[in-house]
């Protein structure tokens, strides 16, 4: 018969300090696994809401830099435009200048037409101008290969010139006449549109004679150019 012998109080109690040493220890290892997790997760939502309302205030920012600024540029932009478009030269016409028509001697058979401005502002000789002795039915061409690269501009108190051959030197002209009167109308902006008042220059008491092969020069600002057609 097997007999069972009870173990000494002494190492029944060593036995139950050591349960209870292994118990408290795992327990106090949780806890402290438990708080740094914690202690993560608080931590990554304060980044990502320091994160959200960068993003947020970064987002406003932009648009506002985006709308503001660069909305006032445009604008600025629109009406230095709008200025650059806009017509602000003045039509040179018989209401702001004085014109003279003199037959000179060199080339032969020519007369030169001057126009000086008489007004305060600066204006322009467009194009050429439209020449008609007394009640002529016809508009002499201008001579193409004087057109200049750019319209004459003259400030106040300056001149501008055109030149006329009246008749061909050989003779070779038809219909050839003589005109006591003279009336030198001005274009506008466009081909052939008005350009305000004509001029009516004084000729010479015997008249100018002309004869089919007339001519014009654009307007130019020099005198001699307008004499070498």
């Amino acid at each position: 018969m097997r007999k069972y012998h009870s173990l000494p109080v002494v190492l029944l109690a060593a036995l139950a300090l050591t349960a209870c040493q292994d118990g408290t220890g795992t327990k106090d290892e949780g806890a402290a696994q438990t708080e740094p997790a914690s202690a993560t997760v608080t931590a990554t939502r304060s980044i990502d809401g320091g994160n959200s309302e960068k993003s947020t205030s970064g987002a406003t920012d932009t648009r506002e830099t985006g709308s503001g600024p660069t909305g006032a540029r445009a604008t600025k932009g629109n009406k230095k435009a709008g200025k650059g478009t806009s017509v602000t030269g003045v039509s040179c016409n018989g209401s702001n200048t004085t014109v003279t028509a003199q037959p000179v001697r060199r080339p032969v058979n020519h007369m030169l037409i001057t126009v000086k401005n008489t007004g305060s502002k600066t204006c322009d000789l467009t194009y050429y101008p439209v020449l008609r002795f007394g009640e002529m039915q016809w508009v002499p061409q201008p001579i193409k290969d004087s057109k200049p690269q750019a319209v004459t501009t003259l400030a106040p108190g300056e001149s501008g010139y055109a030149g006329v051959s009246l008749s061909a030197a050989d003779g070779s002209g038809e219909w050839g006449t003589t005109g006591h009167k003279l009336t030198v109308g001005f274009q506008g902006r466009t081909p052939n549109s008005d350009g305000g008042p004509s001029a009516i220059p004084a000729l010479p008491a015997k008249g100018v004679y002309y004869d089919s092969t007339l001519t014009v020069t654009y307007w130019l600002r020099d005198m001699d150019a307008a004499l070498t057609y």
